[in-house]
C-alpha cells in the first residue's frame, strides 16, 4: 500500500506541490523530541477505526480513493471543476501527524501517547505544512477535513470531498470493526480484538453465509 501511496503522489501534475508532498511523506517532521510510529505501523485510531496496525496507511489509500471518485461525480455528474492536485495532496497528507499521537502498547494494540493527547494530530500537521511552505488551499483542505465536527468548516469543493471521504472510510471500517467484535463476543469470546479490516469482513461474511455455526467454528479456530 506504501507503494500504491506513493503512486497517488505522482498524480499530482504540479511539480513542486508533487515534490513537497513526496518529500513530507520521505522526510517527516524532525524537530519533535517525541517518539514516532512508523507509517505503515501506526493505528488509523486508538478504537473508532481503523485501530490495529497498518491502519493509518489503509485509510490514506482508502480516503484517495473515495476523493478520485467524488472528484470524478462533481465533475461528469454535477458539471464541477475540482483542483485534483489539492485533492490528492490534501487527502494524501491530512492524517500523516497521527504517527506522533499513538503508541503501541505491550501485548498488542495501541493508545493515544501522552503528547497526542495534547496536541492533536491535525494542529501538528496545519503547522508543518504552514512551515513547509504547502499552497493555502492545501493547508485548507488538511485544517478541515474534520468537517462538521473540526474546528475548521470545508470552505470549498475540495476540502469538501476530502473531508467527506475521510468520514465515509472511517465510519465504514469502525462499524465494520464493531459488527465482527459483537459477532465474535456473541460467539463466546470474551474480549474479542479485530486486527484487520480483512478480518472483520471475514467474520461478518462468515455469520452472513453460514449463521451462528459458521462464527463457532471461528471462535473455535481463535482458541486453537
Amino acid at each position: 500500500m506504501r507503494d500504491e501511496l506513493m503512486g497517488f503522489v505522482d498524480l499530482i501534475s504540479d511539480e513542486e506541490l508533487a515534490g513537497k508532498v513526496r518529500e513530507f511523506l520521505v522526510d517527516p517532521p524532525t524537530g519533535l523530541d517525541v517518539d514516532c510510529l512508523a507509517l505503515d505501523v501506526c493505528p488509523g485510531g486508538a478504537y473508532q477505526h481503523h485501530s490495529y496496525s497498518g491502519g493509518l496507511l489503509e485509510h490514506t489509500v482508502s480516503v484517495v480513493r473515495v476523493a478520485l471518485v467524488f472528484c470524478d461525480i462533481v465533475e461528469e455528474l454535477y458539471g464541477g471543476e475540482v483542483n485534483r492536485d489539492t485533492v490528492v495532496a490534501g487527502a494524501v497528507l491530512h492524517d500523516v501527524m497521527k504517527c506522533y499521537c499513538y503508541e503501541d502498547v505491550e501485548g498488542g494494540g495501541f493508545r493515544g501517547s501522552d503528547f497526542g493527547g495534547r496536541v492533536d494530530h491535525l494542529t501538528l500537521m496545519v503547522g508543518e505544512l504552514m512551515s513547509r511552505g504547502f499552497p493555502l488551499d492545501v493547508v485548507h483542505v488538511v485544517a478541515a477535513h474534520h468537517g462538521d465536527v473540526g474546528p475548521t468548516k470545508p470552505k470549498s469543493l475540495e476540502a469538501l470531498i476530502v473531508s467527506i471521504a475521510d468520514l465515509a472510510d472511517s465510519e465504514f471500517n469502525g462499524k465494520l470493526l464493531r459488527a465482527a467484535e459483537y459477532l465474535l463476543r456473541r460467539g463466546g469470546v470474551s474480549r474479542p480484538r479485530v486486527d484487520s479490516a480483512g478480518e472483520a469482513v471475514m467474520v461478518v461474511q462468515v455469520k452472513e453465509r453460514e449463521g451462528w455455526v459458521g462464527v463457532d467454528r471461528l471462535v473455535r479456530e481463535r482458541v486453537n
